[in-house]
């Protein structure tokens, strides 16, 4: 989960921390545990309290830059992390501009590496696997030149560095007429890409997808452009999780690949808390208990029956505020099953390839 308590002083600590506030204890995320873990001194070393007090590690290198917490196990001749080791460029954080904006694209995918590594699921590196290897580009736009577009290539996700703007991403928000835009969503979305070329195209799940998600092989430029002139059709609530999904398969898996991260992980969150909903004034409706780890929940159902009474509360206490709702979309019957497929192939990685 990512809510820890420092083993030192007993303090609840965050997943992005790098030191308690109450004890002053150093603190670094153990990838293997998936645990934040407060340290001790040890030479040029640490001494991770939440793990066997023989092992020693010593921090990636982005943490002197502030954009990772993350340890290296010794002895280890890697300079940087699980998490960073993903990374092929970075912008120039000699501009003062580009630093604050790389340390929020590094939060945020930090928070996604965590999600693929409680699902188990492949992700070597470039370095490790030049063919078929996770790897992200991080990129600023330089002056008179191009645009950078936020996509994925063959394991190759470029993300614009401008999505860390919170006024540009809302500017683009509005103008692409999106209800929801974060950079934790971007990230989410285009690994979908990514694990629908391993695990579904080389996996071997072609036909169950196409059977639910519809024909992936209608031309993908030709889709978006038609989208994009056209929008949405009619009636694309009762079939796609968004607007955008519609626009072509490969789209629709990303789209609800993504949402099935946001929902695990947002479950996860509410059971560290110990959420319990229960509406007085329901009679039992919409009452749950977020008493179990979604990360192993057995089937879509048991998530789908904890996530919708636990919207249904924070929509309200956002309304509350005054302010849109936390999560402004409708899990339809099928999009549930399609749900329902990404939670099969996150649990059942047998037939991933390479």
């Amino acid at each position: 989960m990512k809510l820890f308590k420092c083993q030192h002083c007993g303090q609840l600590v965050y997943f992005e921390n790098d030191h308690c506030e109450t004890c002053g204890h150093r603190l670094g995320f153990l990838a293997v545990e998936t645990s934040l873990s407060a340290l001790e001194p040890d030479g040029a070393g640490w001494i991770a309290l939440a793990a066997d007090a023989a092992d020693r590690f010593r921090f990636c290198a982005n943490a002197g830059l502030g954009a990772c917490n993350w340890l290296i196990p010794e002895p280890s001749d890697e300079a940087l992390c699980v998490a960073c080791r993903h990374n092929l460029i970075i912008p120039d954080i000699s501009l003062p501009e580009n630093l604050p904006h790389w340390q929020k694209l590094e939060s945020a995918k930090h928070r996604l590496i965590y999600s693929l590594l409680r699902l188990g699921l492949p992700l070597a590196n470039r370095a490790d696997d030049p063919a078929h290897g996770l790897g992200f580009e991080f990129l600023a736009v330089a002056p008179q030149a191009p645009k950078v577009m936020t996509g994925h290539e063959n394991g190759l996700i470029t993300l614009a560095l401008s999505e860390a703007d919170d006024a540009e991403r809302e500017r683009m928000r509005q103008q692409m007429g999106e209800s929801y835009r974060t950079l934790l969503g971007h990230f989410r979305h285009e690994v979908g890409h990514y694990y629908w070329d391993v695990l579904v195209r080389d996996g071997g799940r072609l036909d169950a997808f196409r059977d639910l998600f519809g024909d992936d092989s209608q031309d993908y430029d030709q889709a978006l452009q038609r989208h994009y002139a056209q929008g949405a059709p009619p009636d694309w609530q009762q079939h796609f999780i968004s607007a955008y999904a519609s626009s072509h398969p490969w789209e629709d898996f990303a789209e609800t690949w993504a949402h099935y991260l946001h929902i695990v992980d947002t479950l996860e969150m509410g059971a560290a808390f110990g959420l319990r909903i229960g509406p007085w004034i329901a009679d039992g409706a919409l009452a749950a208990g977020l008493d179990f780890d979604p990360y192993g929940a057995g089937d879509i159902q048991r998530l789908v029956e904890a996530w919708l009474p636990l919207v249904f509360a924070v929509n309200s206490l956002n309304r509350s505020m005054g302010q849109p709702d936390l999560y402004p979309f409708v899990l339809t019957p099928g999009v549930v099953r399609k749900l329902g497929f990404i939670h099969g192939l996150v649990h059942d990685k047998s037939g991933a390839g390479p």
